[in-house]
């Protein structure tokens, strides 16, 4: 273990001898890591087997973590290790593309659709990350993406647009 990892580890509560466990403040080191843009840390919890469905208090994983800390790295470490990416957290239906739609994070919807989320998932509210859509460049990227032909035949409706 490089000792940045270990302090990193020890400075925020986790077990150097066990460290994917949850902490006593109730915090997966995956999250806190992917919240913090520490892509270092999140390969390293990942060799150790750290879980990735795993969910902070509002039912968020670590994309959504990593996508709220904008970090490309992050997400594309965590997206090559096999984290649903289109996790819907509990409080809200939301996913880390609706997120990123909503918070102007351009490059990271870019990042999150070209990865294979799915922009005609709806929260509990009934949104879309269309409707969430924060700037011109995501509103005509989630466009693009929403009226495109495939998706259309996914939801049984390619003859409309032929």
């Amino acid at each position: 273990m490089k000792p940045e990892i270990r302090d990193w580890l020890q400075n925020n509560y986790f077990s150097v001898a066990q460290p994917v466990v949850i902490n006593n403040d109730g915090i997966y080191p995956l999250i806190l890591a992917s919240q913090q843009g520490r892509r270092d840390v999140i390969e390293f919890l990942l060799e150790q087997h750290a879980e990735l469905d795993v969910f902070d208090q509002y039912g968020n994983n670590a994309l959504w973590a990593a996508c709220y800390a904008d970090n490309s790295d992050c997400i594309k470490a965590l997206i090559q290790a096999g984290i649903n990416i289109n996790h819907q957290n509990s409080a809200s239906g939301a996913t880390a593309l609706m997120f990123a739609a909503s918070s102007g994070r351009e490059q990271v919807v870019e990042q999150l659709l070209a990865a294979g989320a799915d922009p005609t998932l709806k929260s509990h509210d009934d949104f879309t990350a269309l409707d969430l859509a924060s700037t011109r460049k995501i509103l005509k990227l989630l466009s693009k993406r929403m009226y495109s032909v495939p998706l259309f035949e996914k939801e049984g409706l390619g003859e409309i647009f032929k």
